[in-house]
């Protein structure tokens, strides 16, 4: 714009101020479907009791004191494999109910409720474990509560009955001897109690491991974009719908 003139003077045109522009952020927030987080809980549930009753029906979990995991290399490799397919099969199962019930057709969104069926089946397999079902939930997710050691009386060993009043020195002699092995036995019970404890912990900690992934897993699948990790970054930019 050429300046103007005003009796003899030069008049310059005002120049348009320039405001800076308030930049604020935008949270997109990812909702939540509770009632599809609920029915993928109660499935994972549901999937973790049916595993742990048929590994009890075909011997991959023995129950018992008498079977404590002293030495993890004893542990045979059908109960390992089984015990590491039901861990995480169950929670595929929760995470791929919580997807499709909530009907999510974008992965990000799929993967997470499916953790959150995670988080929130963990602290009921404690409450469950804490009232004595330990045991129909599979070898590993017995370990999610420790009993406390009590000494010899949680051995599974017997005391030998003392002999009567009328008995023959032999037999004086045969229950000392049993005596003596039977301390033996309950002192190496209790030493073996640490050991045990540390392998039961590392069992549960490994199965609720198994079971983050396989929910992470069985979301994503629900949502049925492909599992590669370069989708992402390779998937077209679409118009947001009501599960994006």
């Amino acid at each position: 714009m050429s300046a103007g003139t005003a009796d003899g003077i030069s008049v310059e045109p005002k120049r348009s101020e320039t405001r800076a522009e308030v930049v604020t952020q935008t949270w997109v927030a990812w909702p939540i479907d509770w009632s599809a987080v609920w029915a993928g809980t109660l499935a994972a549930l549901a999937a973790v009791l049916v595993f742990g009753l048929v590994g009890i029906a075909i011997g991959a979990h023995l129950l018992g004191p008498e079977h404590r995991v002293v030495d993890l290399r004893k542990i045979g490799l059908g109960s390992l494999a089984f015990s590491v397919f039901a861990s995480f099969l169950a929670f595929v199962i929760g995470g791929w109910v919580a997807g499709k019930v909530a009907g999510i057709l974008r992965s990000e969104p799929a993967i997470l409720h499916g953790a959150i069926v995670w988080l929130t089946a963990v602290p009921l397999l404690v409450v469950l474990a804490a009232l004595g079902a330990g045991n129909t939930l599979g070898a590993w997710n017995a370990g999610l509560v420790v009993p406390p050691a009590r000494g010899a009386t949680d051995a599974p060993f017997e005391r030998p009955e003392q002999p009567g009043p009328g008995a023959t020195e032999s037999e004086r002699t045969q229950y000392r001897a049993e005596v003596a092995e039977y301390r033996a036995q309950v002192k190496q019970w209790q030493d073996d109690s640490p050991r045990v404890a540390r392998n039961t912990a590392l069992g549960a900690v490994t199965a609720l491991l198994l079971g983050l992934v396989g929910s992470v897993i069985g979301g994503w699948m629900a949502s049925g974009e492909p599992m590669t990790l370069t989708y992402y970054r390779t998937r077209q930019t679409a118009a947001p719908g009501p599960s994006a």
